[in-house]
């Protein structure tokens, strides 16, 4: 094969990649406006919980910056319940609703429906933090310190990259569990807003639970962001803001590597044994 042609052959898989990858990504950007239901779902259950939060911080006369720990805090729920459900769930509806086969036997990456799902989640999920965290400050008027802007900007998308590459990792492994994944779902709610720190400073917890609770990527980024942009942040935080990063890039790297992995086992799994369209649970 001469160089033009290996040019020409690289240049449309790079074309066919993206075009998939944006594809995916589609639903959630522009459809996912079309239901305006899932948008008040998912704003205002935070916003609800946070109106608790702080009204029982106000009851015993915490300081302020305990209000903004929980508008941030909240702020972080649509990141999660987007990688539970739009992402580590999403192979089992797709498969459910006959799409998963025609993914499987198409000629794009797996790595670019992977990055569809992450992309199209990250901007449905940051739309909902924005408000959020608008409705907590208009609400409350709470202190937010900006001193540190790029920072807080780094921990944000190396949380969101680092949260989705678990997403898509998660995705496989629900899709060989089944209908049970739907169960481990709501198992995983509830306790992971209690080992994340949402409502609180996760070094509370103790160091070795924090240590485990590390394991997902929100809990650093959580912490690292309201070091970031709270009066006294820093104060409040468990490990510094510089190792944060670092942990959450090395997190984003893994979990990328070991969903392209879990994928190709779980495409393999499928193809193999009809598991891709046949209920077997």
């Amino acid at each position: 094969m001469n160089e033009p042609s290996a040019l020409n052959e690289m240049r449309a898989g790079v074309n066919l990649f993206m075009r998939a990858m944006w594809g995916r990504a589609y639903v959630r950007v522009v459809g996912a406006s079309r239901e305006l239901s899932w948008f008040i779902n998912e704003i205002l259950i935070p916003i609800l919980a946070m109106t608790a939060y702080v009204f029982i911080y106000r009851a015993f006369g915490a300081p302020k910056v305990y209000e903004s720990l929980v508008i941030v805090g909240s702020a972080m729920v649509p990141f999660w319940l987007t990688v539970l459900w739009s992402m580590a769930a999403q192979f089992y509806w797709e498969k459910e609703v006959g799409n998963l086969d025609i993914f499987l036997i198409s000629p794009m990456s797996p790595m670019a429906l992977l990055g569809g799902m992450a992309i199209g989640g990250m901007f449905l999920s940051l739309t909902r933090v924005v408000a959020v965290i608008l409705a907590g400050a208009l609400l409350f008027h709470v202190p937010f310190d900006l001193t540190r802007p790029i920072a807080g900007v780094l921990v944000l998308l190396l949380t969101m990259t680092s949260l989705f590459s678990l997403g898509a990792m998660a995705s496989s492994v629900f899709f060989l569990v089944g209908r049970a994944g739907m169960k481990i779902n709501l198992i995983l709610m509830e306790p992971v807003y209690l080992l994340s720190g949402f409502y609180f400073p996760v070094k509370n917890i103790g160091f070795l639970l924090s240590m485990a609770a590390s394991a997902i990527p929100l809990t650093l980024g959580l912490d690292g962001l309201r070091q970031c942009i709270l009066p006294n942040g820093p104060a409040l935080g468990f490990l510094s803001v510089k190792i944060e990063i670092q942990i959450l890039a090395i997190m984003t790297l893994a979990y990328t590597i070991l969903a392209a992995k879990f994928f190709s086992y779980m495409e393999s799994l499928g193809k193999r044994e009809g598991r891709a369209t046949l209920r077997w649970e």
